[in-house]
This record gives C-alpha cells, structure tokens and sequence, in this order.
C-alpha cells in the first residue's frame, strides 16, 4: 500500500476536548499525521505518529511512544513516555528524551544528544504508517476480525479508546489557518486558532473557533458555538443551529438559520434561505412519539387478539376431544353389557311375551264386561243388583266374575219363565 495516494488519513478530524495552546495543540488521545504535512503547532497526546517528511516546527510530548518516520523533522525537543521509533534521517533540533527504548535508523541527526533508559537499538524500523496498516490490512484481508480488535486494544496499551486527532496528506497546520483537501469535523468543546479551510467543515458543539470557515460544500455550526469570523462557502448548504454565534458574515448557497442562532454580519444566500423555528421539530418529535406509542398499542391489541384466538381453539379442540373420548366410553359400555347379559336379554323378552299376554287377558274380560253390562241395562232388577257389584273386583278376581255370569243365568232363565207365564195367561 502506497502512502503517495489519497493517504489513509481521509480527513481532518479533531476530537471532543481538543485545545490549542500558546505554541501547542493538546489532545486527550493520539496524533496521526500524514505524509508530507507541516505542523507549525508543537504536539502534545498520548502516542504521536508522523508520516514521510513531514515537519514539526515545535516540541513534541508523547505520553506513550513516538514514532518519527524518514525524512521527518522536529524543530524542538522530543519527550517520549515509552518507547521511541526514528526512521532513517531524522533530524531534531533539540534533545531527544526516552524513557524506554529506543530503536532508530541511519543518519539520524539529534542536535543536542538524547537519553534512553531502556534498550538503543540502531536499525531502519519499519516506517509507522505502513507498519500499521499493513498489518492491520493483511488481519483484515485474512479475516481475522478478532485478531485486528486485539492489534487495536494493544495499540491503546489496553486503555480506553479515544478518538485520535488525524491530519490529512499534504495538510498545512498554524496559528495562521488549517489548511485541507478533504473534510473537516470538529467535536465538542474545542478551542482552535487559525482558519479552517477544507471541502466540507462540520463543527460540533461548544467549541470556539478563532478564526473563519471556508469550505467548497457544506458548512455546519453546532449549537453554542462561536466562530470569531466569517463562514463561507461556494456552492454548499450553510447551517447554523440555535444557540451559536457567528461573529461575521455568511455567505452560501442555500442558508439554513435555526430560532435562537446569531449572525453579526450579513446574510447572503444564492439559492434558498430558510428560518427554522425550535416548536415545529419539538411538535414533530412528540408526533413521532406518539405514532410510535400507537403502532406499539396496535401490535399489543394484535398480539392480544391472536392469544384469545389460540385459546379459544385449544377450548373447542378440546371439547371435541371430550366428546370423542365420552361416545367411545359408551361405546364400551354397551358392548360390554351386550356381551355380559345375554341371559338378561333372555329375561327381559319373557317378562314383555308375559305382559302382552296379560294385557290381552284384560281386554278379553273388559269386553265381557261390556256385554254383562248390556244385558243388566235390559233387566231392571238384575241391573240393580248389578250396581252394587265392584268392576275392580272383577277385574282383580276372575273366580268372582265366573260367579257373577252364573247369576246372571239364573236371572235371564227366571225371566223367560215369567214371560212364558204371561203368555198362557193371556191365551186363557
């Protein structure tokens, strides 16, 4: 991988916390820089990284180690925590102080001699950017993410990550101006001097930028941010949210102005220019919120409805399972009493031929009934003493009716004597 292309450093980007000194620039975390950059700035961070040829017109601090690539410069001292990597034909003007060890290369120049309390080793190391990058490439080529995760949190001495400040290829840092050929992010609380120039510039919030803004495409200013200048662009959107301050003029394309920033200077915009107020994105918030609480509710009711319709089927199936099971069950039974009771069965056939019998029995003696009835309707004195005759006794005792038809006989034969009586009397 060549560094004499676009560069692995792909732009300007400065840290949360970064601050620019009287003749430092000061960050929590590591320092990148580029090939062939001049940095006008002394450096101060945790480890500090130079690129080919690229010029330090001040000290450099590094809190772990330093890696000084060839062709590098150093116009001031050099204070390493750790240990110190110089490539060959490094010059420094000042001292060079490691507390470590110290591994460096050929026709190093060291003006005012150096100390290491750790091992000197004098070879040519690898450079630093292509040292990194190609191993971390090779990891990555290979698929060993994990492996690329551990060369990362080695890297960081197992200490928290922070983001580093990384200076492009070619980027030209001073009091003066930052100069860049690709984009620009500033993070938040920031003290910078100089003016940034860059092809886009986003700058985060509560930062404090002594200096303009000039860049080809977008331009963003965060909320309470001051910029003691103007900020321009060409052809790009400029945003300037609420609560910052732009002590100068802005110029863009289209210009975006949120309620509560403030402009000192004039506004000109080629194109559209438009003034948000904080209640409409503060409505469209809790709108969003409240469609979000309903789609929630609605999926609730949903997953609901499909819970009542799972049990009601479990019910339904199980009531038919109970059923099945209740009809096979008689099923059983009755088999079971079929083949267990034939004699019953028997029994039962016997006690019906019985009761057709006697019911026959009955209705041959009420029919003789009706005819005795009949005959003592014809005789007055027999039907009288008819009357005091029980029907239910006749119909309980069969001998009692037998000796009720013999009487009826008798009377029947005394009648027709009588009437034989008549009738000779009547002819005499």
């Amino acid at each position: 991988m060549s560094l004499r292309g676009g560069g692995p450093v792909e732009e300007l980007a400065v840290p949360s916390g970064t601050t620019v000194e009287e003749h430092d620039l000061v960050t929590d975390g590591d320092v990148l820089v580029g090939g062939q950059s001049t940095v006008e700035f002394g450096l101060r961070g945790r480890n500090v990284a130079l690129g080919e040829r690229v010029s330090v017109e001040n000290d450099i601090e590094a809190e772990g180690d330093c890696r000084l690539d060839t062709w590098c410069s150093v116009d001031g001292n050099v204070l390493v925590g750790e240990d110190a990597y110089l490539g060959e034909r490094v010059h420094i003007t000042g001292r060079l102080m490691v507390s470590g060890d110290l591994d460096i290369g050929d026709d190093v120049t060291i003006e005012e001699g150096f100390e290491a309390n750790g091992w000197i080793v004098i070879r040519n190391p690898v450079p630093t950017l292509v040292f990194y990058f190609i191993v971390l490439s090779q990891l990555l080529r290979l698929g060993e993410t994990d492996a690329a995760d551990d060369l990362a949190e080695a890297l960081a001495d197992g200490e928290e990550v922070r983001d580093p400040l990384l200076i492009p290829r070619g980027a030209e840092i001073s009091d003066d101006a930052w100069r860049v050929s690709t984009p620009a992010t500033v993070g938040d609380d920031c003290r910078l001097h100089g003016n940034l120039r860059a092809e886009s510039i986003r700058v985060g919030e509560r930062n404090e930028v002594f200096g303009s803004l000039r860049a080809r495409e977008e331009i963003t200013v965060g909320a309470d941010t001051t910029i003691h200048g103007d900020v321009t662009t060409r052809g790009g959107t400029v945003t300037v949210e609420a609560g910052a301050r732009v002590l100068g003029d802005v110029s863009a394309g289209d210009l975006v102005v949120h309620d509560g920033a403030q402009i000192d200077g004039t506004l000109r915009a080629r194109g559209e220019m438009k003034l948000v107020q904080e209640t409409e994105r503060d409505e469209s918030n809790e709108g969003d919120r409240g469609d979000e609480g309903a789609g929630e509710s609605n999926e609730g009711d949903g997953a609901d409805e499909e819970a009542d319709e799972d049990d009601d089927t479990d019910e339904e199936t199980g009531q038919a399972e109970e059923g099945e099971s209740a009809e096979e069950d008689e099923d059983e039974e009755s088999a079971d009493d079929a083949a267990s009771d034939p004699e019953s069965d028997a029994e039962r056939s016997d006690d019906e031929r019985t009761d057709s019998e006697t019911t026959d029995s009955e209705t041959t003696d009420s029919e003789s009934g009706d005819e005795t009835d009949e005959e003592d309707a014809t005789a007055p004195e027999p039907a009288a003493d008819g009357e005091g005759a029980d029907p239910a006794e006749s119909d309980a005792d069969p001998s009692d009716t037998e000796e009720a038809d013999s009487d009826d006989a008798d009377a029947a034969e005394a009648d027709s004597d009588t009437e034989d009586i008549d009738a000779d009397a009547e002819a005499t």
